[in-house]
């Protein structure tokens, strides 16, 4: 038969149970603030500061615009519309993907969402800075030199906007008119030939 010897403990002074539960408590405190520190996502950090600055406006779906100049009247484009435009487009890092050589037609509806919302907030004449969050862009694609999860930085003119129906009418009397013109060609009917 084996006889176990209990060795007694000896006690611990208080002040060191004390000394152990703070240090304990700090360590949790720190942690939790390197933790709120720690970089998170690169496009929220620069949206969330961006968001700060004197002018910027954030709407309710995260696009943010800035106006740089006023434009005429109070008319906005529409999705049926389709928008004259001069822009340039950069990565939040000023790295220029996309920019227009000459005054570009746009279909409003035919754009990634954040850049429709924007355009439909401008006037003719005016020029907005647009600031779209990847969800409002290309997310997580990557669209050649975009990198997937990109803010997206727009700076555009608004020229004009018509309705995309006057465009294409516009554009079959156009296409009429350069037959009627051209040699040989045949007159459409019930036209009336010249002097009659």
């Amino acid at each position: 038969m084996s006889s176990v010897t209990a060795v007694p403990i000896l006690p611990v002074k208080r002040r060191y149970v004390v000394y152990l539960a703070l240090g304990i408590m700090l360590a949790v405190i720190a942690a939790a603030a390197l933790a709120w520190q720690a970089p998170g996502d690169p496009a929220v950090t620069f949206l969330a500061a961006n968001a700060k600055k004197q002018g910027v406006v954030t709407t309710a779906s995260g696009l943010q615009y800035q106006q740089l100049q006023k434009g005429q009247g109070t008319a906005t484009p529409t999705d049926s519309d389709l928008a004259l435009l001069n822009y340039t487009g950069t990565l939040t890092d000023g790295t220029v993907f996309d920019a227009s050589q000459q005054p570009t037609p746009f279909p409003v509806a035919g754009v990634v969402p954040g850049f429709s919302e924007g355009l439909k907030l401008m006037t003719k004449g005016s020029k907005y800075r647009f600031w779209i969050k990847p969800s409002l862009g290309y997310g997580d694609e990557t669209k050649g030199p975009i990198p997937a999860h990109s803010v997206l930085v727009f700076d555009v003119e608004m020229l004009d906007f018509l309705p995309e129906a006057v465009v294409r009418q516009m554009q079959m009397q156009q296409q009429m008119q350069m037959q009627q013109g051209a040699p040989g060609a045949v007159p459409p009917p019930g036209a009336v030939p010249p002097g009659r």
